[in-house]
């Protein structure tokens, strides 16, 4: 299975591009939320996407997704878990940022949900049903992505190392963002409870 790839980009698309790994042309679908950051890509430019591989009886033809990050393709995964999205919907339907999906669907906001392409009022109802509850990690997702890589030694370091190197979050926030949510809640006991914490007590605009 393919998980990730990395190569030059040969040709771009509405909703894919074509990616050429080791003399291997691999055509890709793409998010909107994706394609978004592939603006200022020129093509022959070095690209590297993370996969979803999706094939089965009734698609047997391999279909590959990217996604700039493992955090966004754990979304995805999450995702289609709701019923009537599957893979190719959630393509299309992807077109405002995950931590806004992840928001809304926390706060069971399915005005917000209805902004997704191809998303009507029944599908989602049927996001929040299934979603809320699990969304808090995601809903701190931002945009702007720093490269750092902290090692994890216990769950507290698991929740700063993704809230750093997967989540977009300064180091300095990410450690008040977990010491904050500690002081709030001395019974956190599990890397779960430390994200619904800091999810609880987030404030976007800081």
């Amino acid at each position: 299975m393919i998980a990730y790839l990395e190569g030059r980009l040969l040709k771009k698309e509405e909703e894919r591009i074509l990616l050429l790994v080791n003399q291997i042309g691999y055509e890709i679908l793409v998010p909107a939320i994706v394609m978004e950051t592939l603006k200022t890509k020129a093509l022959g430019d070095r690209l590297s996407l993370f996969i979803y591989y999706h094939q089965t009886d009734r698609q047997p033809k391999p279909v590959l997704i990217g996604f700039n990050s493992e955090i966004e393709k754990e979304f995805f995964q999450y995702f289609i878990t709701v019923e009537a999205i599957g893979p190719l919907k959630a393509v299309k339907a992807l077109n405002i940022p995950v931590s806004e999906i992840a928001n809304a669907v926390e706060s069971k906001d399915a005005g917000k949900l209805k902004d997704l392409k191809g998303i009507g009022a029944r599908t989602a109802q049927k996001i929040i049903a299934t979603l809320a509850g699990k969304m808090g990690k995601f809903a701190l997702l931002r945009e702007d992505r720093p490269e750092e890589q902290v090692s994890a030694e216990n769950f507290s370091d698991q929740v700063f190392e993704v809230l750093v190197s997967q989540l977009g979050h300064k180091p300095s926030d990410a450690k008040q963002m977990i010491a904050d949510a500690v002081k709030r809640n001395k019974d956190i006991s599990s890397p779960e409870e430390l994200f619904d914490e800091i999810y609880r007590g987030y404030n976007p605009q800081n």
